[in-house]
């Protein structure tokens, strides 16, 4: 570790008075990155990284921009040969080799390299020697698909630099640094000042997901009570996206408690604490909100769930009542049928060409078979009356 980085006082973030790289032991080049080497070249030299990823790097001096390195090799040139500077880098989805080079000139902590290659990660914040470590979950509302995008944001500070890893397309970093460059006296306090810079962008990016989401809400309610068939599913994502919504919150509630309770320890400047608490009080209230979403959305489940259990109780209701006619029906129609199968039968025996059939030559045949048919069907009419058949 260089005598400039151990003369730094315990506040990680800031520079002692009148300490630069002027009067401090200069770094050595940095060699090859740890892990795997770039592929050297056909002279035996090493290959340069590829930095499609470095969206800009910045050098910065007394709050203003002093030089726009193309190249994270220059930037570390650069940093050594201003007194006084901090350094502004920022990467999205950078390589391992990218990362391997900035942990092999800032010192960054192996574990804290491992989280931003791998992403993934929760919000959390992590102090190892003089480099702070933050991840940031931040949110976007998609206003065509209606629904929430969540991005990832690690946050490298140390005494003179700041290193941000984007895995997502929020938050828009680009106007934080707009906006910092164009206030040099807040900038000018030094990478503390950015960092709390990012978390007031990540927790405002916040304030449109929240409207967008009370948006879906009022509108999920309208159609829980329409009777929209496709609603459970979208009260379900929505749930979803709360969960992970408060995955992103309700830590960094306990981060900016933590920074705040150093308040004293590592001698915050006045203006950067009350900007900080600025920042606290949004972001409780954002996690109240989403608690509060979350809330909500289960007791609209809920709702739902039983004005479905009440249409499927109404229509199994009519479909038994439908079955009760139909059966009341066929009982009339088996009634009928049973009636006119008797004289049927009878007839149809009468009807037999048997030439030895005593009945065939009785005067009195006739009028016993026309009897016997009318005493069946009045007797069957009479049954089914009875039990309510007819």
């Amino acid at each position: 570790m260089s005598e400039r980085r151990r003369a730094t006082k315990r506040y990680p973030w800031r520079r002692p008075a009148g300490a630069g790289r002027a009067d401090a032991t200069p770094r050595p080049v940095p060699g090859p990155p740890r892990g795997e080497p770039p592929a050297p070249t056909a002279d035996g030299a090493p290959a340069e990284i590829d930095e499609r990823s470095v969206v800009d790097a910045a050098v910065y001096r007394d709050g203003r921009r002093v030089g726009t390195p193309d190249s994270l090799a220059a930037t570390y040139r650069r940093l050594r040969e201003e007194t006084g500077a901090m350094a502004w880098i920022g990467l999205y989805r950078p390589s391992e080799a990218e990362l391997l080079s900035l942990a092999e000139e800032f010192d960054l902590h192996k574990l804290a390299i491992e989280d931003a290659m791998e992403a993934h990660q929760r919000p959390k914040l992590e102090r190892y020697g003089e480099t702070l470590f933050v991840v940031l979950r931040a949110a976007r509302y998609l206003d065509a698909p209606e629904e929430v995008d969540f991005g990832e944001l690690h946050v490298f500070v140390g005494p003179d630099f700041v290193i941000t890893v984007r895995h997502g397309a929020a938050p828009d970093l680009s106007a934080v640094r707009t906006r910092m460059e164009s206030t040099p006296e807040l900038l000018a306090l030094g990478p503390e000042a950015v960092l709390y810079a990012i978390l007031d962008a990540a927790v405002d990016g916040y304030a449109p997901v929240v409207a967008g989401v009370q948006n879906d809400i009022d509108e999920i309610e309208t159609e829980v009570f329409r009777g929209d068939p496709e609603v459970s599913r979208r009260i379900y994502e929505l749930s979803r996206e709360m969960v992970e919504f408060q995955r992103a919150t309700r830590p960094l509630v306990g981060m900016l408690h933590g920074l705040m309770a150093g308040f004293d320890k590592y001698g915050t400047d006045e203006e950067l604490q009350r900007y900080l608490r600025d920042v606290a009080d949004h972001v409780t209230h954002t996690s109240e909100r989403v608690d509060g979403f979350r809330s909500a959305l289960t007791d609209i489940l809920a709702v739902n769930a039983t004005l479905v259990t009440q249409q499927q109780n109404a229509e199994m209701r009519a479909l038994a009542e439908a079955g009760f006619e139909q059966n009341e029906e066929v009982k009339k129609i088996s009634a009928w049928a049973a009636i006119l199968f008797a004289p049927t039968l009878v007839g149809t025996i009468y009807g037999m060409n048997f030439t030895h059939m005593p009945e065939l030559h009785w005067v009195l045949g006739y009028p016993f078979a026309i009897l016997l048919m009318a005493v069946v069907c009045v007797s069957l009419y009479l049954i089914f009356k009875r039990r309510g058949w007819l």
